[in-house]
């Protein structure tokens, strides 16, 4: 879990007059989740945070979702996606997937996004290549190639590109947090964690807008459970002047991610990252493969009984796949009620290898994942064959 941070200026104690050098209140606001039983976050504005002028309903057109029928193993391009050159990681979103527990695009991002608050549920945003900031209310955050960023619910930020970004998005209806059994009872990382507090990176100090900006009649969108609503605030929210606390955005790089190797091969568990509502991520990194003399290095056959798994391929060789279509860029899902596996004969090319040069995020949800117009879009239609050796991939 994050851990307790205090950032900019706060006073020595909570919920006690705080003023500005004019001599003013600054303003609290508690972020809090789960009522006021759990994490939490105390900001201190410069303005009151509730001061909307307005507020108007947005169109919420993502395109149709459809369930995976006939059932089949499937295959996606991203880079067959078309994005216009004004795109942004907020509203250029393309929904891939989606269930009642989480909705995952993508987008390529080249130009700033509008602000945006989520308020039904965290988002987990993932960086395949490019740089940028994103800016927060709490702060900004500098983030580029192999970068997860987890944005706490209704936490307002933008994206804003220094070069065009691609971005694999996870908005659930719930919370995102490393995995249960990596925290002690006190949420602090264990020894057998593949990360830790230090490989996290939360924002080092606020964004103090000030000036004309900081008064500004100043637009936010904001997703909601029944939809979307664009509000007008009196002044800019990113006023705050200092916050302390356990709920705040941050960034984990993949390649701080150490992964779990043994003498035979480790099923997905091992590479688990995070877990979320009924849906967990899991990074396979560049890592020593198995030892065991007689091991096979690849991945066994196996049958997702209680999920689908998503794979989005990122960087490297992908081993167990050659043959299938599958580079960078590409995501295969494959649903409960296939099995699946490496491709014919990948299993004996493996045998004596040493090392795997591949890096995926994956992602397996506990409900079935219905396909949206972005996964329509760019779909191998015959990827389902490939291990009979009857398609020839695009």
């Amino acid at each position: 879990m994050p851990y307790y941070r205090a950032v900019g200026e706060i006073p020595p104690k909570r919920h006690t007059q705080f003023r500005s050098p004019a001599g003013g209140l600054y303003a609290e606001e508690l972020m809090g989740v789960e009522g006021f039983s759990s994490d939490s976050a105390l900001l201190y504005h410069r303005q009151l945070p509730t001061a909307i002028v307005n507020a108007e309903v947005v169109e919420d057109d993502r395109g149709p979702i459809a369930p995976n029928l006939p059932l089949k193993p499937r295959a996606y391009r991203t880079p067959d996606l078309d994005f216009a050159a004004s795109a942004d990681a907020i509203t250029g979103r393309r929904r891939l997937f989606g269930n009642n527990d989480v909705t995952i695009g993508f987008a390529v991002a080249h130009t700033p996004s509008p602000l945006y608050r989520n308020a039904a549920g965290d988002e987990l945003l993932y960086f395949q290549g490019g740089t940028g900031t994103i800016e927060t209310i709490y702060g900004a955050i500098e983030v580029g190639d192999g970068d997860y960023v987890v944005l706490p619910t209704s936490t307002t930020y933008r994206v804003v590109p220094g070069e065009p970004m691609r971005v694999l998005s996870l908005e659930a209806r719930g919370h995102i947090g490393p995995p249960r059994r990596y925290l002690s009872a006190k949420g602090q990382f264990l020894e057998h964690a593949p990360y830790c507090e230090r490989d996290q990176r939360g924002p080092s100090e606020p964004m103090a807008v000030d000036g004309s900006d900081a008064d500004a009649d100043t637009e936010v969108l904001v997703r909601h459970h029944a939809g979307l609503t664009r509000f007008t605030y009196d002044h800019h929210p990113f006023d705050v002047v200092g916050w302390d606390g356990c709920l705040y955005p941050w960034a984990f790089n993949i390649d701080d991610f150490e992964p779990i190797t043994g003498r035979v091969h480790q099923p997905p568990p091992a590479h688990q990252t995070f877990e979320g509502p009924n849906f967990v991520v899991c990074s396979f990194c560049p890592r020593k493969v198995d030892y065991h003399p007689l091991a096979i290095p690849v991945p066994y056959n196996h049958a997702n009984v209680d999920s689908d798994e998503l794979m989005f391929y990122v960087r490297g060789n992908y081993e167990a796949r050659k043959g299938s279509g599958i580079g960078i860029g590409s995501l295969s899902l494959h649903p409960a009620g296939c099995t699946h596996g490496p491709q014919p004969g990948a299993a004996e090319a493996s045998i004596g290898a040493e090392f795997f040069d591949e890096t995926a995020v994956m992602v397996d949800t506990f409900a079935p994942l219905e396909l949206g117009e972005a996964a329509n879009a760019c779909e191998d239609t015959g990827y389902a064959w490939t291990w009979s050796g009857r398609h020839t991939p695009r």
